[in-house]
């Protein structure tokens, strides 16, 4: 059984035209469409918590999951409430260090300041039966540090994520999907339950659970290419090892 998780980053009013990563933030009125059609469908999008045993094969069910990178605050004002409406849930990464803060990895790139969620609406997110994931301390390129600096990294996100939300944090993603056999070690050896890329496929019980892939939902996507990319082989055929 395969499974698609979708990735997002940013649900909100897209940046205006010539913005480097304009295409990383899907309109409120396209997410809540998407979601929607899959509910329509049959299906229940989930966090990586509850997807999790549909990925591994210990469950059977018309199942997708539902991942947001960096803890944006847009996503708790936009996309939250079309999760309760519709009795999804999801896992939102956040950056550790950054609560109330904002995207300021990004700023070098050109990409406008978008603010995140302060740790009262982290803690409204999981309230709400979704899921707080790890995306580091400080988002960061772990391949470019020391493995000891990664290794914190890894670990003290985790720590101090749970000690904010008062509850274990068993999901993490790789800033930027950049990662090598190390990392995903590191992950394990931290005490997380799986770990997410940006490498495109659908996810399997035959996939490392500290290496999923998942699938890109961009402001460009329609909904037809929405629904091909969730019901069809279409990611996978464009998955590279």
């Amino acid at each position: 059984m395969s499974i698609p998780i979708l990735m997002y980053h940013q649900i909100g009013e897209p940046n205006p035209k010539g913005t480097p990563f304009r295409g990383l933030t899907v309109h409120p009125d396209s997410f809540a469409r998407q979601m929607r059609w899959m509910r329509r469908l049959g299906y229940r999008g989930l966090s990586m918590r509850d997807v999790m045993p549909y990925v591994r094969g210990e469950r059977q069910g018309k199942v997708f999951g539902i991942t947001f990178d960096d803890g944006y605050r847009n996503v708790h004002h936009n996309a939250m409430p079309v999760l309760s409406e519709l009795g999804f849930t999801a896992t939102n990464y956040f950056v550790a260090r950054q609560f109330d803060g904002g995207n300021v990895w990004d700023l070098q790139k050109g990409i406008p300041f978008s603010p995140l969620m302060s740790v009262q609406e982290m803690r409204e997110w999981a309230q709400a039966g979704n899921e707080v994931g790890s995306h580091t301390l400080d988002h960061v390129h772990l391949p470019e540090l020391a493995p000891d600096e990664a290794r914190r990294q890894i670990i003290e996100s985790k720590t101090e994520l749970e000690q904010a939300l008062g509850a274990p944090v068993t999901a993490f993603c790789y800033p930027y999907g950049d990662h090598g056999p190390e990392h995903q070690a590191m992950a394990r050896e931290a005490g997380y339950d799986n770990a997410t890329l940006t490498k495109r496929g659908l996810a399997a019980a035959s996939d490392d659970p500290f290496g999923l892939p998942r699938v890109t939902v961009a402001r460009s996507t329609n909904i037809v290419r929405f629904l091909q990319k969730c019901l069809t082989r279409y990611e996978d055929s464009r998955r590279r090892s």
